[in-house]
């Protein structure tokens, strides 16, 4: 992978690097800040509530079903030391969540809102978190069955939501009118 100077001189996109995903390099924006302050707003309340989890940033997953079968999630929350001596990619074992925000490129549609999801259901992680900044709303998906999750709720910006378990958290998404488009 090149790093974020080699591949916005590449692009011709100051905001983008260049990534290798399913054997093809494509253009991917760089996170931006409002992105940043989102995946720390669901961080801050998952350790307040509970202080033995970690949100951990883009953490390398092998999940079958996705592309080369890995995947690095926006967070991935999971006991404090679960990811202790693995290398670069772990097994989802244990992963209590997986969480995506959605990006402002071309390819978010079919990644974010469907091919990660679709590809964590299949590695059986049992809540996953969809935060799609272009509508507004918190997206829960739960209860992973033959590769999908049977639950889906969808929850606007400034509504509490009450992850299920295992996670067992509650979001307080006032907060989240900040970053609306």
């Amino acid at each position: 992978m090149f790093d974020v100077r080699q591949s916005s001189r590449h692009s011709g996109r100051p905001d983008a690097a260049i990534r290798r995903s399913a054997g093809k390099l494509e253009v991917k924006p760089v996170p931006d800040g409002d992105h940043d302050e989102i995946i720390m707003w669901v961080a801050m309340q998952c350790m307040q509530q509970q202080p033995e989890l970690r949100l951990y940033r883009e953490r390398g997953l092998r999940i079958g079903g996705y592309r080369s079968g890995r995947a690095r999630p926006d967070g991935t929350l999971a006991r404090a030391g679960r990811f202790a001596g693995d290398g670069e990619w772990s097994s989802p074992d244990h992963i209590l969540m997986t969480v995506e925000v959605t990006s402002d490129d071309h390819g978010t549609d079919t990644r974010d809102r469907a091919e990660k999801r679709d590809g964590y259901a299949a590695a059986s992680i049992p809540v996953h978190l969809l935060i799609d900044r272009d509508h507004d709303t918190l997206v829960v998906y739960s209860e992973p069955e033959k590769g999908r999750y049977r639950h889906r709720t969808t929850y606007g910006y400034g509504d509490t939501v009450a992850l299920p378990g295992p996670v067992d958290i509650t979001l307080e998404g006032e907060e989240l009118k900040n970053y609306s488009g």
